[in-house]
């Protein structure tokens, strides 16, 4: 995953149930569900939304074991005020195994779910 990274949003309810989902076949899950929700996986919270005004042009990815798993992420993506945008493809001008698909969530920022992994 990221480091970490916080956004900002309106509609915390539907960015909540959108990140769970999505969020869910890459291994990560909520685990701080205070006025912040913090998600995270293996001890680390990486992830992080609190109320505010989101900023539209922030574009962010987010690892995934395998294809299979960015596959997963993708389809996971329509619903909870989130839609699909980019379906999972390779991206072999960026490097020869750079497998990515791409989503829009509840508050129209352009989310990345890609995997360097081999076939």
């Amino acid at each position: 995953m990221l480091d970490h990274l916080e956004i900002r949003t309106r509609r915390m309810g539907d960015c909540v149930a959108f990140y769970r989902r999505v969020l869910e076949p890459v291994g990560y899950g909520l685990v701080v569900d205070g006025p912040a929700k913090g998600f995270g996986h293996d001890g680390r919270l990486d992830f992080w939304i609190v109320e505010g005004d989101p900023s539209l042009d922030v574009h962010f990815a987010f690892n995934a074991v395998d294809r299979p798993a960015v596959d997963a992420a993708f389809a996971a993506a329509d619903g909870h005020g989130g839609r699909r945008d980019r379906a999972p493809a390779l991206a072999p001008h960026i490097h020869p195994n750079y497998y990515a698909g791409y989503a829009r969530d509840p508050d129209g920022r352009l989310v990345e779910f890609v995997s360097h992994a081999p076939a």
